[in-house]
């Protein structure tokens, strides 16, 4: 709000003492001040949403609101734009993928085709496979078992990869994660 309009909502007799370098003009000065960063925010309220335009640290904000924070390497104390950089392995543009698509993830939870699309939308590196019961050194498939086949370019986000599967696959389903 500008000075003026805050003199205006003010009873008249204040509004007559509205001069320049009064004492009140200074108080309507810091008023229209104070909300100025409130105001530019809200006039862009949109943007914070959109987690392709969202500044680092909502967007980092963001991913809780779509259960992706639990695939954060560290939980900060504190969340700004240097520490929102250093949550997720592969960087902030695939966090703001992966909250993108987090809604339709969500639909295939538990399922090769969920577990594949969030592998390659966390990493931005397609070529996953899975093995439903792998067969044993016996040839006896191993019930209740996947085997995740991962490429190897993604061998450096391995605990990422690790906490992802463990989150999206069935809960009675052991895994083993492997690179080609």
């Amino acid at each position: 709000m500008r000075q003026a309009e805050i003199a205006r909502l003010l009873p008249e007799v204040f509004q007559r003492t509205v001069t320049p370098g009064s004492p009140l003009a200074a108080l309507l000065a810091v008023m229209e001040a104070l909300p100025a960063p409130a105001e530019a925010a809200l006039a862009n309220l949109e943007d914070y949403f959109d987690p392709y335009q969202a500044p680092d640290a909502f967007a980092a904000y963001l991913a809780g609101w779509v259960d992706l924070d639990r695939l954060f390497s560290h939980v900060p104390e504190r969340l700004d734009e240097q520490t929102a950089a250093t949550l997720f392995p592969p960087g902030l543009g695939r966090l703001r993928e992966l909250i993108a698509a987090a809604a339709y993830l969500s639909h295939w939870r538990g399922t090769n085709r969920g577990l594949i699309g969030f592998l390659e939308t966390a990493t931005g590196v397609s070529g996953f496979t899975i093995t439903e019961s792998p067969l044993e050194e016996d040839g006896q498939p191993r019930p209740f078992h996947i085997l995740v086949e991962a490429p190897g370019a993604t061998a450096v986000y391995q605990p990422l990869l690790e906490r992802i599967i463990q989150a999206e696959k069935p809960v009675y389903v052991t895994y083993e994660l492997v690179f080609t």
